[in-house]
């Protein structure tokens, strides 16, 4: 079984030596995404604006994948300010529908680009 890169424009271009997400067998690993607009670039501004961003993101990079967020079995979130873990919720609300994927959400001193957010996931595909 070889391992099949994922790449899509509707996300932005991996900005290191890794993928957007690679395929191996019915699973999809998505590599991690931060609030970047792939259509500039730029880190998009404020905290719920980044949170919706790494979903939007992440819903592209799973579709690319011939799946979608409803097939995330496992996210990781990454949060510089653990007081923003309501608003992680909230929205998250908006993009995932029950059964929710099993999840951590870490606390971190940094990330890329000064993001104030970063996601990344699991996914099983048929």
């Amino acid at each position: 079984m070889s391992n099949i890169v994922i790449s899509t424009d509707s996300a932005p271009a991996a900005i290191g030596t890794y993928s957007q997400a690679v395929r191996a067998g019915n699973t999809v690993y998505l590599s991690g995404q931060i609030g970047l607009d792939p259509a500039s670039g730029e880190l998009v501004a404020g905290v719920e604006a980044q949170i919706n961003r790494v979903f939007t993101n992440l819903r592209a990079v799973a579709e690319a994948a011939g799946g979608s967020l409803a097939d995330v079995v496992k996210l990781n979130v990454y949060l510089t300010d653990l007081a923003h873990f309501g608003s992680v919720n909230e929205i998250m609300a908006d993009y995932f529908a029950q059964p929710y994927p099993a999840r951590a959400a870490v606390g971190v001193a940094a990330l890329p680009r000064g993001a104030l957010i970063e996601a990344d996931a699991v996914l099983v595909v048929r």
